[in-house]
């Protein structure tokens, strides 16, 4: 069965940039949201095997966000993007339950490895 990504982040250039890698490489079942808020509507409405968040966002930082998806469905598979410099945020986003986390700027071979240690190949 083919695997639901959903990738959330506020700019569409960087959701562009992980949606490009994992459709070459087979996952071609994806859903988008542009914040938070976005991606707690989306979560609740889609039901993606993974969520792909960036945490600095409007409306809805990835860590309210986080906390709220796993709060909606303790079993959701969620990882965590973020610029470098932002470790406080990550160390509390695996603290409240996101499986890994990814360093802006992505590369292609590391988002890859990190969705199939997840999911398995697509």
């Amino acid at each position: 069965m083919d695997k639901k990504i959903m990738l959330v982040d506020d700019a569409a250039f960087m959701r562009m940039t992980i949606k490009n890698c994992l459709t070459k490489a087979g996952y071609t079942n994806l859903v988008e949201a542009g914040d938070g808020q976005q991606a707690v509507d989306t979560f609740a409405k889609e039901n993606p095997d993974l969520v792909i968040m960036d945490i600095t966002m409007p409306n809805k930082d990835g860590i309210q966000a986080l906390q709220e998806i796993k709060a909606n469905n303790p079993a959701a598979k969620v990882v965590m993007c973020s610029a470098m410099g932002q470790e406080a945020m990550v160390v509390q986003a695996i603290q409240l339950g996101a499986l890994d986390f990814i360093v802006k700027p992505f590369k292609p071979d590391r988002v890859l490895k990190t969705v199939t240690s997840i999911l398995g190949n697509p």
